[in-house]
């Protein structure tokens, strides 16, 4: 057992690289990978690209997934013990939806901040393919009785309450328990209360394939994407989308309303992939040699009530917490959407992030440049592995940054599952 004192000063905490698979589309060429096995291979990427296989090379692994079964209860330690990284390094797991990733770099950054470690790891798995198929209720209780059961008379009773039925499986629903509309309808109700427009968000989609496609081109993940199971980039991604082309679609979320605009296209589809983040301390950094791509200095979670609060304005529209994170978070660091080089927003679905645009220009804090915006591609090219997207745009931004000859600023929004929102902001000195 070993304590530690905390530092009296707050540390900066350095962003040095990142490694994930690429994503695929669920039921594709990782059906049958499991969120270990996925998360294994991501970190493994980053362990030999930085020589992280000795003994307290890392001080902990932050990760976790949304779709999680029951046998994954430890996942991230599982894949400690599978990994290159050593066996004696601590890990533990962290869920909040699709911001997971973000938390966990936030998580993780915290204790390096405060000097409680050296360096950590953080990302994120999600499988589709591989969701967890929950035993029918009513099936679980005569089960739970039949194992309560004093007798063997009293086992064969609850048994025989057994019945055909009963056999049929509680397949995972993509829906909110409190309201059960999936996060598409969420967002098609978000997008008529904002009057965003079936174009508008044709063309942030083509952008992002077309953008995606170019950073591909030009060597940008060499070093981020390591190839898993005969994928060797983002299977979603579709170099020649455009806008034409995905004005063909037709809608699929808010169709028991007139003139709906969101389509396959203009969404995210179901993804697998992992994704992680090695941080440290920057004395961490310099005595192996190695250059921080760039720094984590401000984050902000916020969360609104889209159940009773204003959902049909769009304020507290599922998706749009962001709109209340970013405010906060810039007023505390005394910023404003100028002052960022690079806006990192997370493609849920193109309706969102145009809803999100709108909400900071409503509250005053400008607009943001196209061309600053999600420039290497986002999530409607890449593929959405819920947990796994937070660590994807963290290595992304922050190799973005590092290209930079100049100080640089950028700024994430990451929307989430159950009215939640994650924000950070990377600075390349």
């Amino acid at each position: 057992m070993s304590s530690q004192r905390l530092s009296p000063s707050v540390r900066r905490v350095a962003i040095v690289g990142g490694a994930r698979i690429p994503f695929a589309r669920s039921d594709g060429p990782y059906a049958t990978a499991s969120n270990q096995q996925m998360l294994t291979a991501a970190l493994d990427g980053l362990v030999e690209r930085y020589g992280l296989q000795e003994p307290g090379a890392v001080g902990e692994f932050v990760a976790g997934a949304v779709l999680k079964h029951a046998r994954e209860f430890n996942l991230a330690r599982e894949t400690v013990l599978g990994s290159g990284l050593h066996p004696s390094t601590p890990a533990y797991d962290i869920q909040q939806a699709c911001g997971t990733g973000l938390q966990a770099v936030i998580a993780a950054a915290n204790k390096i901040a405060l000097g409680q470690t050296e360096s950590a790891v953080a990302g994120g798995a999600d499988t589709a393919s591989d969701a967890p198929l929950g035993v029918n209720d009513s099936l679980r209780r005569i089960l739970l009785e039949a194992r309560r059961a004093k007798s063997p008379g009293a086992r064969l009773k609850a048994l025989a309450k057994l019945r055909p039925g009963h056999l049929v499986p509680d397949i995972p629903r993509n829906a909110e328990p409190r309201t059960g509309l999936s996060m598409g309808e969420h967002a098609a109700v978000t997008a008529r209360a904002w009057g965003i427009a079936r174009e508008a968000q044709d063309e942030l989609a083509a952008t992002s394939h077309r953008r995606l496609a170019a950073a591909y081109e030009r060597g940008f993940f060499q070093d981020l994407v390591v190839p898993f199971r005969g994928l060797a980039r983002d299977q979603n991604l579709r170099p020649g989308s455009t806008v034409e082309k995905l004005a063909s679609l037709k809608p699929v979320f808010g169709l028991g309303h007139p003139d709906p605009t969101m389509t396959a296209g203009n969404s995210t589809p179901l993804t697998d992939g992992a994704a992680t983040v090695l941080l440290s301390s920057e004395e961490w950094a310099r005595e192996r040699g190695l250059e921080p791509l760039a720094y984590l200095t401000a984050y902000e979670t916020a969360a609104v009530d889209f159940v009773g609060g204003d959902v049909a304005g769009g304020e507290d529209g599922l998706l749009m917490a962001p709109a209340y994170a970013v405010p906060r978070m810039l007023e505390r660091a005394g910023l404003g959407l100028d002052d960022f080089d690079l806006v990192e927003i997370h493609e849920a679905f193109a309706s969102q992030v145009l809803a999100t645009l709108a909400a900071w220009e409503k509250r005053g804090l400008g607009t943001v440049d196209r061309a600053r915006l999600n420039v290497a591609g986002s999530s409607l090219a890449t593929g959405h592995p819920f947990a796994a997207t937070g660590a994807r745009i963290v290595a992304t931004l922050a190799k973005l940054l590092a290209e930079r000859d100049a100080p640089a600023r950028g700024l994430i929004s990451v929307c989430a599952a159950g009215g939640q929102g994650v924000t950070a902001v990377l600075e390349r000195a």
